[in-house]
């Protein structure tokens, strides 16, 4: 990663394209529901970052791989730390939704 890279922050779509190619794996959105519903990437699982206690629930094997963001990259890293304090093994920032050009759906 170069240092032009470490200002931007991760590429998500090499996170999204990583989450595809990746058997069993989650792309956990942690923006707010309203957030969520103004368009995500489909096939995303939204539980916000305040929600975070309710993912063992939701995904109980520690082992599963998670692709997280948000809108910019900065919750998604917290939610990674938080994950990571909870058990989860294989968890990756894949930075915010902003930057993404992809097609997005909207509501639920």
């Amino acid at each position: 990663m170069g240092f032009f890279d470490a200002l931007t922050g991760p590429d998500i779509h090499m996170g999204v394209e990583e989450w595809k190619r990746t058997p069993g794996s989650v792309l956990l959105d942690v923006r707010t529901p309203d957030e969520y519903r103004q368009g995500h990437i489909p096939g995303s699982l939204n539980v916000e970052l305040n929600g975070l206690q309710s993912i063992p629930d939701r995904i109980p094997d520690k082992n599963t791989p998670l692709f997280v963001h948000c809108l910019s990259g900065a919750r998604s890293g917290r939610a990674v730390q938080a994950l990571g304090r909870m058990g989860y093994r294989n968890v990756k920032n894949i930075g915010g939704i902003s930057r993404y050009r992809g097609k997005l759906a909207e509501g639920k």
